[in-house]
């Protein structure tokens, strides 16, 4: 059956997480806990679903022709992918050998050392990174500063093809003085094909509730336009591909 992992779901036919239509496997397991989450249910990596990775191909291969045609393929969300490494890097492996194209959508905060062999098999990497400053960081997540920025620079110097994701939240990541900062720290990449520029929503709110969790942002509304644009405008100051 081959090496086994934890899954909360399967999105056959998904087309936000990367080019073309995407096959995304949600893994189970993540040490953050960002407060504008909205798959809180995918934290506990023993509530997800045991599978093997024969059993995820078999599934995959029913939509390659739907991939190829599309420039779409398979891509590891969560959750957090990196937390089951060796999985995920089986998983990978045989979809090269299927000729398809591999997305992983990170936070970058597990140990490079532990990732390198995932990343050989990675087509393209879509790291969302939560916060520039360290402060502001823990807030949003609730953990201490990861190594997100590290591994930034570390496929930028391997030259991997990345898009970085930016959720913008009112009061908690629209501080425009961070977002500087962040934007100047990505324009000394060489790799970043693209920035997407994600405005919060609440569409994950009534997991919380269920799962038993207190939603900080119930009072928070999505960010208004003029904000997004003002945001945009300052990746475009440092000639970024702004989404």
């Amino acid at each position: 059956m081959g090496r086994t992992g934890k899954i909360h779901s399967v999105e056959t036919c998904g087309t936000l997480d990367g080019p073309g239509l995407r096959y995304v496997v949600f893994f189970q397991g993540c040490p953050l806990r960002c407060q504008y989450c909205h798959n809180p249910d995918t934290w506990k990596i023993s509530d997800g679903k045991e599978v093997s990775v024969d059993e995820i191909m078999e599934d995959i291969l029913k939509y390659k022709s739907f991939m190829e045609f599309s420039g779409g393929g398979v891509t590891a969300s969560g959750g957090e992918p990196l937390v089951q490494y060796k999985f995920l890097e089986d998983l990978f492996k045989r979809c090269k050998e299927e000729g398809i194209h591999t997305a992983l959508d990170t936070s970058g905060c597990i140990s490079i050392s532990n990732v390198k062999e995932v990343i050989k098999y990675t087509d393209l990497v879509l790291l969302d990174i939560k916060s520039y400053d360290v402060e502001r960081y823990k807030v949003v997540t609730g953990v201490a500063a990861t190594s997100t920025l590290e591994f930034a620079r570390y496929l930028s110097d391997i030259n991997k093809s990345m898009w970085i994701r930016y959720v913008l939240v009112p009061g908690l990541t629209d501080d425009f003085n961070d977002i500087k900062q962040l934007a100047y720290f990505i324009s000394t990449l060489r790799n970043v094909e693209r920035i997407e520029l994600l405005p919060f929503h609440k569409m994950g709110e009534y997991k919380w509730k269920e799962l038993g969790y207190e939603y900080k942002l119930k009072e928070t509304e999505p960010p208004s336009q003029d904000m997004i644009e003002r945001v945009k405008n300052i990746f475009k100051e440092y000639e970024l591909n702004i989404k």
